[in-house]
């Protein structure tokens, strides 16, 4: 994994484009959070503007998906970012008794340049390494979120704390043009060449959706694994009480930090710890099944729990098996699925996930200033246990020797 980084140019720029974009999303956020909670006095308009984040990207991945497999994905990453860029600077204008509605105004537009850079990050990936890295560039890659949600997490804590989440939102602006920049200087081609010419590009996009779809209908196993994700996605909404968590500890805007942190790095751990299951075939539903349940159970515990090391520790588990979840089923799409559909299937799987985080979001932002904060997390592990066993239940018969070919 280190001669990816350090022999193969634009693989480097492309990780350190995702890791900068990925950081700068939680350096963001926190500081939103926290500032929110202290111009409003609750919890509401954090969860509104958790689950605007995440349901403009799912609304608007199926597009994004489709123009990542038809247009320049190395422009498309370049554009996302700077058009991001712009976005963050609404972010000045949040004080003050329209504090919340300013906020998700602002984070639904950069919400909606994170939804074009995705898809065209994740689906030029396979097109700078050789088939054989497949595997460990996706674990390298994988580690990307959950590294820049330790960094950008614990930072964006401390200097909220410290300074003013304001210059936070100055410091994203920057981070963001570095990761444009970055994507510039990737010099191979970051997909394959449109069999159909560039009059393809020009060609309506709800066919070319249609296609995917249609693609994916007829095969089981893909389906099993592009659901897989919103299991996690269902229980997500617990994120809205971490803000509340925080008061209830008595940690204040660092330890809401510090909890994002350590949700980070299980994230970043969980697909190395669990990388040998994305090579045995015969291993990958049952770690899926696994990894969902583990998720569930640990946040069952920090929801009992009244030490706040332990809360930690709970959190750290449960994303270190959220995020091995999400490598593993992603690296088996990016196996099976050929280039000129990578980006579309892509962000249908994400698609799924983001839809399942907003609505678990939406809900538990409607509940978290009139429900114990506690029986909200333990509500939100409950949905994501009951989940994994439906999935479970439904993917059993699969033939688990054609997966290598779903």
């Amino acid at each position: 994994m280190r001669a990816l980084l350090t022999q193969n140019r634009d693989f480097r720029r492309l990780f350190l484009a995702q890791l900068i974009t990925n950081g700068a999303d939680w350096f963001l956020m926190v500081p939103v959070l926290v500032l929110l909670t202290d111009l409003t006095g609750g919890g509401f308009w954090g969860g509104v503007v958790l689950a605007v984040d995440t349901g403009v990207v799912a609304l608007l991945l199926p597009y994004a998906g489709t123009v990542a497999d038809r247009m320049d994905r190395k422009r498309m990453m370049i554009a996302a970012n700077l058009a991001a860029c712009v976005a963050v600077c609404g972010m000045f204008f949040v004080r003050g008794h329209w504090a919340g509605p300013l906020a998700a105004v602002a984070i639904g537009i950069l919400a909606s340049a994170k939804a074009f850079f995705g898809p065209a990050a994740n689906s030029a990936l396979p097109n700078l390494v050789r088939p054989a890295e497949l595997s460990a560039a996706m674990a390298v890659a994988g580690s990307t979120w959950g590294t820049m949600t330790v960094v950008g997490s614990s930072l964006g804590g401390v200097l909220a704390s410290l300074v003013s989440p304001y210059v936070c939102f100055g410091a994203v602006a920057l981070l963001l043009a570095t990761s444009a920049a970055l994507s510039w200087g990737i010099r191979q081609p970051t997909q394959v060449a449109l069999a159909a010419g560039p009059e393809s590009a020009a060609a309506p996009a709800w066919p070319a959706i249609r296609e995917a779809m249609g693609y994916l209908r007829r095969r089981p196993r893909l389906i099993s694994l592009v659901t897989v994700k919103a299991a996690v996605g269902v229980g997500n909404g617990l994120l809205v009480a971490f803000p509340l968590l925080a008061l209830h500890y008595g940690v204040g805007a660092m330890g809401v930090g510090l909890m994002y942190a350590v949700r980070g790095l299980g994230s970043l751990l969980g697909p190395f710890v669990l990388r040998r299951v994305l090579n045995r075939t015969e291993w990958l539903l049952p770690g899926l099944s696994i990894s969902m349940a583990c998720y569930g159970v640990a946040y069952l515990a920090v929801a009992a729990v009244d030490w706040f090391p332990l809360a930690l520790l709970g959190i750290f588990v449960a994303h270190a098996a959220g995020g091995g979840n999400w490598v593993m089923s992603a690296y088996a799409i990016q196996r099976s699925v050929p280039d000129d559909l990578r980006g579309r299937i892509g962000a249908t799987d994400t698609m799924i996930a983001m839809i399942a985080v907003t609505a678990s979001q939406f809900v538990a932002g409607l509940l978290v200033d009139s429900v114990d904060t506690r029986l909200l997390v333990a509500g939100c592990a409950l949905t994501t246990l009951a989940y994994a066993a439906g999935w479970r239940i439904a993917t059993r018969r699969i033939d688990r020797g054609d997966l290598a070919t779903a």
